[in-house]
């Protein structure tokens, strides 16, 4: 079975920074599309951004030169560098991804999620 798991988060200060890392392991045939969300106490999950196969990003205004999401095919992960954080991004951060277990065979997939919090 396809699992996806988040390393990375962490306690840190305003305008610190955190790389977060999202491996996938398991009987993988390719990654896809992938993905940052996160879960704020109360509040709904969102994107914070995505990665498609050919490398296109994509960023939630309120993080938008701020973070950068990446992947690194050959190990079968994928970043989110986060800087200059804020206490807003407190949160629970989940990994997400379209999998292909098997060519012309996908699925997707959601890490368990890490925790980031940003003290003032």
């Amino acid at each position: 079975q396809v699992q996806l798991v988040e390393s990375g988060g962490g306690l840190v200060q305003a305008g610190g920074s955190l790389r977060l890392s999202c491996a996938a392991s398991g009987r993988i045939f390719s990654l896809n599309a992938m993905g940052w969300y996160r879960q704020a106490p109360g509040k709904q999950r969102q994107l914070v951004a995505s990665i498609t196969s050919g490398g296109s990003t994509n960023y939630a205004d309120s993080v938008k030169g701020r973070f950068t999401i990446s992947r690194d095919n050959a190990k079968n992960t994928v970043y989110l560098q986060m800087n200059s954080l804020k206490p807003e991004d407190t949160a629970v951060y989940y990994c997400n991804g379209v999998v292909s277990v098997k060519a012309g065979n996908w699925g997707n997939y959601w890490g368990q999620g890490t925790q980031v919090t940003v003290s003032s």
